[in-house]
């Protein structure tokens, strides 16, 4: 490891130098397969680099071959390309690298096209609200990100007069929320600075190219794949060229269901090469009836006590899949929480419901949800019901009692450490009933909930909500239009009592004069 290290420095030190020029170049370059100079030494040990030079070129000029004819047309990517102000260049890559942050390409596209399209410099997005800034990214999870980008953007108008940072260091110190791989990945894409970009699928392919085995988490690990990213990023195209290995992670070599046949650079990898041989000698002990060991792929000669090998045994059925080898995953936190859908009919007969704003730090901060309390483990539900209630009553200004709340279902929602399952109860209140409302609360109809800063959760719990709320609101209107029929009648009827001299069939009634009268006239 200490071998790697050392020979790699210097290619790691080149590998975040600043690059001559802002602009990134936008030619297609043909790259030549031809020896490195000198200034780029290989390790002597290369099990897990590389051998030569000429197959670090060799393998730049297939990746981006590859890359050039099977690239997917993004917007960012477009943007990237097209883009002549540098400072809109780089803010521009910058939103895509925090969208894609754990939410894949499919779901970001629409929320990035709809984000520059109102924000498309760094000062309108610095003039915007926070609340709008949640707003637009509402359903995209990790919310913590669009606050960060928003924070970022006030910096650089107010304390960089507008001037994105220029160098993957600044772009590391000056922007929050901005990691070692962000940095590099913005340095190289948008501004065409030499350096490897190392993300999940970054690390799902070095990892199988050079059978590196051991808790790609480590520190050890971590620090062995940025070298090894620094050592192949193409000079020329490095921007090109570390989108192209994501590229290759997310298409080609999945975490599950690799597709090794379609593999631009399936000749370095050590992962199939193993398989290859695995086969190979399969079928030899089927053809020569002997059970003799037969050579296997070359291993590295540190194994045993490299860093770098799998501490577990190859195993067969898995192949390629072997690697990344990651620690067993923490299971999620289990959480109940009690949350009521309190509901109202506005002036204009449409039923709103009540919301409550979380904290401006920590899960979901500054977002709208419904009023809620999570259910602790030594009290009942009754009683945690019961606390519910008097925190609506405190909400509303007004007292309530438990059995106003009527039990709806229940809603599971997952968070990346959380296994959320929310307990819904609905709460309909009538205007008499609505005394004093919290700075932190507000009304929403459901048409202005949907395009509200809310979670994916409480759009759930909407939706649970709603069958429910039509049958009722159904069998309201049809109680009210009995009522109404009902009255009617009872009018009708106590106005017919109400005239004097009114039959009980409707027809007048004579006085015993002009009976005799008729009666006389009739016989004439």
């Amino acid at each position: 490891m200490s071998r790697l290290r050392s020979a790699m420095k210097r290619v790691k030190t080149g590998g975040v130098e600043k690059a001559e020029t802002p602009k990134p170049n936008r030619k297609k370059l043909k790259t030549s397969v031809k020896s490195e100079q000198s200034s780029s030494p290989l390790p002597s040990s290369t099990y897990h680099s590389f051998p030569t030079a000429a197959a670090v070129a060799q393998l730049r000029a297939g990746l981006l071959s590859w890359y050039d004819s099977e690239k997917r047309e993004l917007p960012w990517r477009t943007l990237a390309l097209t883009e002549e102000d540098v400072d809109t260049r780089t803010y521009a890559v910058w939103v895509s690298e925090i969208m894609l942050q754990q939410t894949q390409v499919a779901t970001v596209i629409d929320y990035y096209n709809r984000w520059m399209k109102r924000w498309p410099t760094v000062p309108d997005l610095a003039a915007a609200t926070l609340e709008q800034v949640n707003q637009m990214w509402a359903g995209l999870g990790y919310y913590s990100r669009g606050k960060r980008l928003h924070e970022g953007a006030q910096k650089v108008v107010s304390e960089l007069h507008g001037q994105m940072p220029r160098t993957v260091d600044s772009l590391l110190k000056q922007l929050p929320g901005v990691g070692r791989y962000t940095a590099a990945a913005i340095g190289s894409i948008a501004l065409g600075h030499v350096t490897g970009a190392v993300d999940g699928n970054v690390i799902r392919v070095l990892c199988r190219l050079r059978a590196i085995g051991a808790d790609s988490t480590s520190p050890v690990v971590t620090e062995a794949l940025w070298e090894l990213a620094n050592l192949l990023v193409d000079r020329e195209r490095p921007g090109d060229f570390n989108q192209a290995m994501m590229e290759l992670g997310a298409r080609v070599c999945t975490p599950k269901g690799p597709l090794c046949s379609q593999c631009p650079i399936q000749s370095h990898c050590r992962s199939y090469q193993k398989v290859l041989i695995h086969q190979e000698n399969k079928v030899k002990k089927f053809q020569v009836k002997s059970h003799k060991s037969l050579p296997d792929i070359e291993d590295c000669v540190n194994q045993g006590t490299c860093a770098l090998c799998p501490s577990e045994p190859w195993d067969h059925d898995l192949g390629v899949q072997n690697f990344p080898r990651k620690p067993g995953k923490k299971p999620p936190r289990v959480e109940r929480t009690l949350t009521c859908v309190a509901s109202r009919l506005a002036g204009d007969g449409e039923r709103e419901c009540l919301l409550t704003q979380r904290p401006n730090k920590g899960l979901l901060a500054g977002l709208w949800e419904f009023p809620n309390r999570l259910l602790e483990e030594q009290r009942s539900e009754e009683e945690q019901k019961e606390a519910l209630c008097e925190e609506m009553s405190r909400i509303v200004g007004t007292p309530l009692t438990k059995e106003l709340l009527q039990y709806v279902g229940e809603v599971v929602h997952i968070f990346s450490h959380i296994h959320q399952t929310y307990v819904v109860y609905s709460l309909r209140l009538k205007d008499g009933e609505i005394q004093t409302e919290r700075g932190n609360t507000q009304w929403l109809s459901r048409s202005a909930l949907q395009g509200a800063a809310v979670s994916t959760g409480v759009k759930k719990i909407m939706n649970l909500c709603d069958p429910v709320d039509c049958k009722q609101d159904s069998s309201l209107k049809a109680g009210k239009k009995l009522q109404l029929a009902e009255k009617k009648t009872d009018k009708a009827q106590k106005s017919r009592r109400a005239k004097p001299g009114a039959a009980a069939d409707g027809r007048r009634q004579l006085s015993l004069s002009s009976y005799f009268k008729s009666v006389k006239e009739e016989s004439v």
